[in-house]
């Protein structure tokens, strides 16, 4: 019989979901930096093999929002705990257990297999982590804990066999030879805005994001124009930078990734515009994609 689910990852942010899930499917699908919230979207990778397929679901990290972008960034994770077949929540050895309280009650009666994945067992000596490890089972006691280190690869093929076991019998959800639910146009947005986070400070990279106005693709390029969005003048002239040069670089390095994420050549223009209300505004943020469904 073949297996296929759902396994939803969640989990306060900067624990490392988005690393877990990029070592879980094999591909980098989400943002990992070490700067916190930068998955902004729910986003599917999808595992093959010939007996199972596993949908697995990067989520934002949970946070109490500040600002519409932040409201709906809470409510993909919410969505998360409810189509589950399993449901990862993902702490570490650093976090304070009870950060967000409210999302960990809800966690708690869930009636689906929930792992607690203990990360970055690493940065931990075996001492305090049995003291961790005894610290979840009390908040979470129905939980299954598994300690990994994401980046690391430690545990992450102990947890597919796991996971594996615990999907239900169903056919496939999606096309066996299927990556991600999502269209290329949205990497090329989520790359560019990496870059971003990596080569910007303070509140830039919180007060972006990146829309693509056309993707033409051949047989061997591809050619972009894409629009970086700020809220502020002031803003502008940053992302820009002295003669372009910031700018320059961030088109630069996006191209090289964009490459190596298509295969392809690819020619990248990009531009920056302000719209000071694009957090704020429910018309601006559905345009985005910032819409649970």
């Amino acid at each position: 019989m073949h297996k296929a689910g759902f396994v939803n990852i969640v989990g306060n942010p900067n624990v490392g979901k988005s690393t877990l899930m990029n070592q879980l499917v094999g591909e980098r699908i989400s943002i990992a930096t070490f700067k916190a919230q930068t998955t902004r979207h729910r986003i599917m990778g999808i595992v093959n093999t010939p007996e199972m397929q596993i949908v697995f679901s990067d989520t934002p990290g949970v946070l109490k929002p500040n600002y519409k972008l932040q409201e709906s960034m809470l409510a993909f994770s919410e969505s998360a705990l409810q189509d589950a077949d399993v449901l990862l929540y993902v702490t570490d050895v650093i976090e304070d257990p009870t950060k967000n309280k409210d999302f960990l009650d809800k966690v708690a009666k869930m009636t689906v297999p929930v792992l607690l994945l203990i990360n970055k067992i690493d940065q931990t000596d075996q001492k305090k982590l049995g003291q961790i490890v005894g610290r979840w089972h009390e908040l979470l006691p129905k939980a299954e804990i598994l300690p990994i280190s994401a980046l690391n690869k430690f545990g992450t093929d102990l947890l597919l066999k796991r996971i594996g076991e615990l999907l239900p019998d169903s056919p496939p959800y999606f096309g066996k030879d299927q990556l991600t639910d999502k269209p290329a146009r949205f990497f090329v947005s989520e790359i560019i805005r990496e870059k971003i986070l990596l080569y910007y400070a303070k509140e830039i990279p919180y007060s972006v994001e990146v829309r693509v106005e056309s993707f033409k693709e051949d047989d061997t390029h591809i050619h972009i124009n894409a629009v970086i969005y700020v809220e502020r003048e002031s803003q502008k002239g940053i992302v820009i930078g002295h003669k372009g040069i910031a700018l320059k670089r961030v088109s630069t390095e996006s191209r090289k990734a964009l490459e190596r994420f298509f295969g392809k050549s690819v020619y990248l223009e990009v531009f920056v515009k302000v719209d000071k209300d694009w957090r704020s505004s429910d018309k601006e943020l559905d345009s985005f994609g910032y819409n649970p469904v």
